[in-house]
């Protein structure tokens, strides 16, 4: 491949994932009515199993090390386990997408304090400027979408996502840099989804309807999301430094809610969109702290 359409495609990477990130609560928001959320992401873990499982069939790459089978086993259940099941029940549970955002949203500065000490990387003043006012972004953008009823289970699952998808993503770093992406995934889902499982028939009827939306829904989470974007973070995560990864996620919320008023015509607060400004501000700053000390 050519080096400058391999460069375009370095550049553009963050970007589509961002994007493709983003629609997993539209595909969540459109599968769950059909679907308990342990269930939903049993089957979605399946689906993903088997069809890479057709893939190493047929492409054969080399197997990793009982430590790397490990590794990839802790990612699984980190990124794919407790994060999608902590979003799937908080959704499940009622709790406000604004503050389901919010707290996910602290992942970068919690990414960051942990990379300062875990990965030996040093976070500039500056890109500590920029995560906390894409912080402070995110406030502003979900504002005013608090609003609802949950339970404390809702609360818990959100917190459980966040330091699923922190942890997860810095562990992959570490750990996962070397393992082809073919047997690592297969791994990762088959984990997550046991836990799903497991899950499922303890705590859940497992009851499916197969209507078009939910199929809908399950395929555009096990192709864009499970498949796309979640090889889009790997290739991130072994690209770039933790706090620039991590303040990628300020940019979901802000994604997300240009999605709704698109789809579902949710009109954008004038604090939301100036909180769109800061938080691409915020993570700009990162990034440039960053490009800086290069």
């Amino acid at each position: 491949m050519p080096r400058d359409l391999i460069d375009r495609a370095a550049l553009a990477a963050p970007v589509l994932f961002v994007v493709l990130w983003a629609t997993g609560f539209i595909g969540a928001k459109y599968g769950l009515p059909y679907a308990e959320p342990l269930t939903f992401l049993s089957v979605r873990m399946a689906t993903v199993v088997c069809l890479l499982g057709l893939l190493i069939l047929i492409t054969r790459p080399s197997w990793p090390t009982r430590a790397g089978v490990m590794h990839s086993a802790v990612t699984g259940v980190l990124v794919h386990g407790l994060y999608l099941g902590g979003v799937f029940i908080s959704i499940h549970e009622h709790l406000p997408a604004g503050l389901s955002a919010l707290v996910v949203g602290l992942q970068p500065v919690i990414s960051s304090t942990i990379a300062n000490r875990w990965l030996g990387e040093r976070v500039t003043p500056t890109q500590w400027a920029g995560l906390l006012l894409g912080l402070g972004g995110v406030m502003l953008i979900v504002q005013g979408k608090t609003g609802g009823d949950t339970s404390a289970l809702g609360w818990i699952a959100a917190t459980v996502a966040l330091f699923g998808i922190t942890l997860g993503t810095l562990y992959q770093k570490r750990f996962g840099g070397g393992i082809d992406w073919r047997p690592g995934f297969l791994i990762q889902y088959a984990s997550a989804g046991t836990l799903f499982f497991v899950g499922a028939l303890l705590f859940e009827t497992r009851h499916v309807q197969w209507t078009a939306e939910f199929l809908f829904a399950l395929g555009w989470l096990v192709f864009v999301l499970s498949l796309g974007a979640v090889w889009l973070l790997y290739y991130l995560i072994r690209r770039s430094a933790a706090a620039r990864m991590a303040s990628l996620f300020y940019l979901t919320p802000p994604t997300t809610a240009l999605m709704a008023y698109v789809l579902f015509d949710e009109r954008l607060a004038p604090l939301a969109l100036l909180g769109m400004v800061i938080v691409v501000a915020g993570v700009f700053l990162v990034n440039w702290g960053a490009a800086r000390n290069a």
